[in-house]
C-alpha cells in the first residue's frame, strides 16, 4: 500500500524533567504505580511563560508526552519481550508500551501537584511517574477523568498491577535513609519500598538469590540483594 505523504514536521522540545530516577533500572513500568517518586517539569523558553499554562492548576493530574532519548539510538523492534509475561513471550510492539518504537515517543499520566514561578523558570511538581531524569517533554494535556477513565476497559495480558514484593532494611540502611530523610524531607524509605517491590530485575535474573544490585534513585545508590520471598536493603552509597 502507497504511503500517504505527509507535510514535513518535527516536534520542538517544551521542557524537561527532573527525576528520582537517575537510570533506567527500577524505573516503574507504568506511571501512577510508585506514589513517591517525585518530579519536576521544567519549561524551557519560550515555553516558559506563565500564559501557556493559565487554568492547568485546577486539574489533578495531566499527560506527559515525552521522548524516550536513551533508547531511540538502539531503534524499533517489531517484537518485544514484555516484562509482565515473564520475558518468555512475544509480543508485536504495538501491543505493548516498549520503549523501542518505530517514533520513541511515550505518554504518561501523572499528578500535578503544583506550580511554581520564579527567577525566571516555570516548573511543574509532579507525583507518581515514571519518568527518567532529564527526559524530553514534547507536550502536556489535562487528564479529563470522564473521557480518559474508562473502567470497563479491558487491560489484555496486563490485566492489573503486579504483587509487590517484601523489601526491609538492614539496621545500618535504615539508619542513613532516616539521617537522609531529616536532612532532604524526602521520603526515601516508601520510594525504596514502592519502587523495589515491583520488582525491576530483568526476567533472567528473577530466579537468582543473594545476588547485589545498585539502583539509583536521587543521589542515592541503594544496595540490596533478594532472599528468595524477600529484597534486604543493606546499604546507601552516595552518589558522584
Amino acid at each position: 500500500m502507497q504511503k500517504i505523504p505527509l507535510p514535513r514536521f518535527q516536534f520542538e522540545q517544551i521542557g524537561i524533567i527532573h527525576s528520582c530516577y537517575r537510570q533506567k533500572f527500577g524505573i516503574p513500568r507504568q506511571p501512577g504505580i510508585v506514589k513517591a517518586a517525585e518530579a519536576e517539569l521544567e519549561l524551557l523558553s519560550p515555553y516558559n511563560q506563565e500564559n501557556l499554562v493559565r487554568g492547568l492548576d485546577v486539574f489533578s493530574h495531566i499527560w506527559v508526552h515525552f521522548i524516550f532519548h536513551k533508547t531511540m539510538e538502539e531503534g524499533w523492534r517489531a517484537t518485544v519481550r514484555p516484562p509482565r509475561l515473564g520475558g518468555r513471550e512475544r509480543k508485536g510492539v504495538f501491543a505493548t508500551r516498549s520503549t523501542h518504537r518505530p517514533n520513541p515517543v511515550g505518554t504518561s499520566v501523572v499528578e500535578l501537584r503544583g506550580i511554581r514561578t520564579g527567577n525566571g523558570k516555570m516548573v511543574l511538581k509532579l507525583g507518581a511517574v515514571d519518568l527518567l531524569d532529564g527526559t524530553p517533554v514534547i507536550d502536556i494535556k489535562p487528564y479529563l477523568p470522564y473521557a480518559d477513565a474508562l473502567p470497563e476497559a479491558s487491560g489484555g495480558f496486563a490485566p492489573s498491577p503486579v504483587t509487590l514484593f517484601d523489601v526491609r532494611f538492614s539496621d545500618q540502611a535504615m539508619a542513613r535513609c532516616a539521617a537522609y530523610e531529616q536532612v532532604t524531607g524526602r521520603q526515601l524509605v516508601q520510594l525504596i519500598k514502592e519502587v523495589l517491590g515491583q520488582d525491576p530485575r530483568p526476567a533472567y535474573l528473577r530466579e537468582t538469590t543473594h545476588r547485589r544490585h545498585g539502583t539509583a534513585l536521587w543521589d542515592i545508590n541503594v544496595v540490596w540483594e533478594s532472599h528468595g520471598t524477600y529484597f534486604l536493603v543493606t546499604d546507601l552509597e552516595r552518589l558522584p
